[in-house]
């Protein structure tokens, strides 16, 4: 409903301290949503919206804001129609929920060594008739802790009301939805807006993974923005990046050589924002702590996520938002709203785009106070606060299913990726007529140099 929409907008609008006329621009079109027992469809177009909203304002873009709610749950599931090639699938063959011996289990093993040290648990295991044996005679809460123990990544099923009442979810319910730190260092912005194009000349420097920071980078470049992506040397996504390489210039650098690390630093001095997802000390441990990165980068605008929030006993613990859903209840609401025999997940992934946006979002609205005063400053956001976001707005009302993306929600044209030719779905948001459009094709990670573009514009 575009009501709801309007208020998941107003929520993300409200944390990142908009001023609240700008609500009145938002208008939310499209009806039919994605089947759930929460809000899914509402969060999107309003996480959306609420990033459209700080492009307008930063851009000084006057007129409507104006979100497909419809083709925003679409771009929450895929963006990308590949034409005579396939996306690989986008699951490890043993990753998945599995049945314990006192309830369910969320094993994640998309990436080797977080398979390797769920295999080293309960045994190398082929397919997953194999490993559903291996975890029917295990208590999933002891499973879980000796998972994640190997540095593996497990979660098993809670309820909402456990959740509420465990430690972990009191302390992200006490958090802010986005955490807002402004800066005292002042360094003249040498970015401002460009007419028609607002974000460009922007650099974005991206060290983040999966999805919901690729989302919001993705987003950024959308508008302009020259979004440079930094991977190890030995890092790969294969089935998300046709999807969130969208626009970028994809690099490589091992931060454990001397001369990569020169590299990067210079990339660094070079960038107005630093968008990351890293957990916390991550960076100090490469040499990169908050201290570093001002001295580098005086000014710097910079976003970060991590899974389960900033406070708390798991502050920093490993996850992802399929993880997150079973931690935090959502499963096992939605197991209950369809009657199912076992843990019922969001339609899409949810928690990490929404988060992706409310992130682009903390970027632009920190972008203008920068270009206003020169201050720069940070944003953190976890998955799980807005999952909390998301239980906090109810059930979801009932309405009709929308209706499936077809041929005439595809734009008309042909985008050379890396794997083949493929079309995008139309954009879901126009800002003041200023429409989403990206200057590069999606790229496989590592396709190209660490480096700026020469004129700060992505070409």
């Amino acid at each position: 409903m575009t009501d709801g929409a309007h208020a998941f907008a107003a929520r993300i609008w409200q944390a990142l301290d908009g001023p609240p006329g700008a609500l009145d621009t938002l208008h939310v079109t499209g009806t039919g949503a994605l089947p759930s027992a929460f809000a899914v469809s509402d969060l999107a177009a309003g996480s959306v919206g609420a990033a459209a909203l700080a492009l307008a304002e930063v851009a000084g873009l006057t007129g409507p804001v104006t979100v497909n709610r419809r083709l925003a749950a679409f771009w929450f599931a895929r963006s990308l129609e590949p034409e005579g090639w396939p996306v690989p699938d986008p699951w490890d063959p043993v990753a998945g929920d599995y049945e314990t011996r006192d309830g369910w289990i969320r094993l994640h093993t998309n990436a080797p060594h977080h398979r390797a040290a769920a295999e080293r648990v309960l045994g190398p295991q082929g397919d997953r008739a194999g490993m559903a044996r291996a975890v029917s005679g295990r208590a999933k809460a002891e499973l879980e802790a000796a998972i994640l123990a190997e540095g593996g990544c497990a979660a098993e099923m809670r309820g909402l009301a456990d959740w509420a009442a465990h430690p972990q979810g009191r302390a992200v319910a006490a958090e802010s939805l986005v955490q807002v730190d402004p800066s005292d260092d002042r360094s003249a912005s040498a970015w401002v807006p460009r007419p028609g194009r607002p974000l460009a000349g922007l650099r974005v420097l991206d060290l983040t993974r999966v999805i919901a920071g690729p989302v919001a980078t993705r987003f950024l470049a959308g508008f302009g923005a020259d979004v440079l992506r930094i991977d190890p040397p030995d890092w790969s996504e294969a089935p998300i990046e046709p999807e969130m390489t969208l626009g970028k210039t994809c690099a490589r650098l091992d931060l454990r050589r001397a001369a990569d690390r020169v590299t990067f630093e210079a990339l660094l001095a070079g960038a107005d924002v630093l968008v990351h997802g890293y957990r916390p000390g991550a960076l100090d441990g490469l040499g990169y702590g908050a201290e570093a990165r001002r001295s580098l980068a005086p000014g710097l605008v910079e976003v970060c996520l991590d899974a389960y929030g900033w406070t708390g006993p798991w502050a920093g613990r490993r996850g992802f938002d399929s993880l997150v859903q079973m931690s935090t209840g959502i499963a096992q609401a939605g197991q209950a709203w369809k009657q199912a025999a076992k843990p019922v997940p969001l339609p899409v992934q949810a928690l990490d785009h929404a988060t992706g946006y409310m992130m682009a979002a903390a970027v632009l609205r920190l972008l203008a106070r920068r270009v206003a005063d020169g201050a720069g400053g940070g944003a953190r956001l976890s998955l799980a606060r807005t999952a909390a976001l998301l239980i906090e707005a109810g059930p979801a009302e009932s309405e009709p299913a929308c209706p499936a993306a077809s041929p005439e929600d595809l734009a008309p044209e042909i985008e050379a990726t890396s794997w083949g030719p493929a079309r995008r779905l139309r954009t879901p948001v126009e800002v003041a007529g200023v429409s989403m459009r990206w200057a590069r094709a999606a790229r496989r990670l590592g396709d190209d140099a660490p480096a700026w573009s020469a004129d700060g514009v992505a070409t």
